[in-house]
């Protein structure tokens, strides 16, 4: 059975990653570095498979959208 992909905050992501608060807000507006995602009124995260992908490509990693999932199959 598969894991459901859990939620990592800000700081877990600074910590994996050792990009600064402000890199990581820049990259996201860029679009070359995964968004947050809500999960409350006052909180947002990151799923923490988004983060690992990025981690283990960083050069080529790019936002997934409901048509790259088609075209993965």
């Amino acid at each position: 059975m598969r894991q459901p992909d859990r939620i990592v905050r800000l700081k877990t992501v600074l910590a994996r990653t050792g990009l600064s608060r402000s890199t990581i807000y820049r990259k996201i507006a860029e679009g070359t570095f995964p968004a947050q995602i809500k999960i409350s009124t006052n909180g947002a995260g990151w799923k923490e498979s988004d983060i690992n992908r990025w981690i283990a490509n960083p050069a080529g990693w790019r936002q997934y959208n409901e048509f790259d999932f088609l075209n993965d199959y």
